[in-house]
């Protein structure tokens, strides 16, 4: 009997493995589950369906996006998975979740409905301005790119309000987007039970990321801190929103006076 309870157990070990091998070579090689391929700059986009060339002024823009970053490589060459019928996005999702795209390694996943025209991602009647999305999870690319796999979310389980919310700040640089006051304004005039932050374009944020983008916006153009400073420091996030919201008030008072 426990001859033959090893050998089962040894048969289900050697099939888990294999099986997680089978799925790791899958997302390592997106052009498996994809028809085409279509090289642009230093992004390779895997595609189903014939593809719209209004996609590649998206990625220039999120690329000169990424160049403020003290992270960026113009080596690294990043997959764009498109969500037009091949079965990698779900997939991902299927590993990973439901989200609007997903980025890590050298890959970005659009899990959305891509309108390239009108440059959104639309996910569950939300839509996402698609240049900020591609920033924010090539943002993720490069902080791989930069840290390595260990030191690196998850493994490094460095605080979401650093790791998403620089991904935010890179990415969100619309004319409204740009002064930490208006962001906050925006925030607060927001009602608490809603889950996003709507912008003029009638995109949206998550209200969690757009918190998070605030407090990484606050240690980087307020306090003049790189993000190695910001990975490397201890103050907590409760800490630095505090500093944050005094900083607001402070200015806040100053506007008022000055008027």
């Amino acid at each position: 009997m426990k001859r033959q309870i090893k050998k089962w157990t040894l048969r289900l070990t050697v099939t888990g493995l294999f099986i997680a091998g089978l799925l790791l070579v899958i997302v390592l090689n997106p052009i498996l589950t994809y028809a085409y391929k279509t090289t642009h700059n230093t992004y390779n986009i895997y595609h189903s369906k014939p593809l719209d060339s209004t996609l590649f002024t998206s990625l220039d823009q999120a690329a000169e996006l990424l160049q403020t970053s003290e992270f960026y490589n113009p080596k690294l060459h990043l997959d764009i998975c498109l969500n037009d019928g091949s079965k990698y996005p779900k997939l991902i999702r299927a590993l990973r979740g439901q989200a609007f795209a997903w980025g890590f390694y050298d890959k970005v996943v659009l899990q959305g409905t891509a309108n390239f025209a009108d440059n959104y991602i639309e996910l569950n009647g939300y839509k996402w301005n698609l240049t900020q999305l591609l920033a924010h999870e090539m943002t993720h690319c490069l902080q791989f790119d930069k840290l390595g796999f260990w030191k690196s979310n998850p493994v490094a389980k460095i605080p979401n309000w650093k790791w998403e919310g620089y991904a935010e700040y890179l990415s969100r640089q619309g004319m409204d987007q740009k002064d930490l006051s208006v962001n906050l304004a925006r925030l607060f005039a927001t009602d608490k039970n809603n889950w996003e932050i709507k912008f003029d374009d009638s995109t949206i944020a998550p209200r969690e990321y757009y918190d998070y983008w605030t407090l990484v916006q606050y240690c980087m153009d307020i306090k003049k801190m790189t993000y190695n400073h910001i990975l490397l420091d201890t103050t907590n996030e409760q800490n630095v929103r505090q500093e944050m919201m005094n900083w607001y008030e402070n200015n806040k008072s100053e506007r008022t006076t000055s008027y």
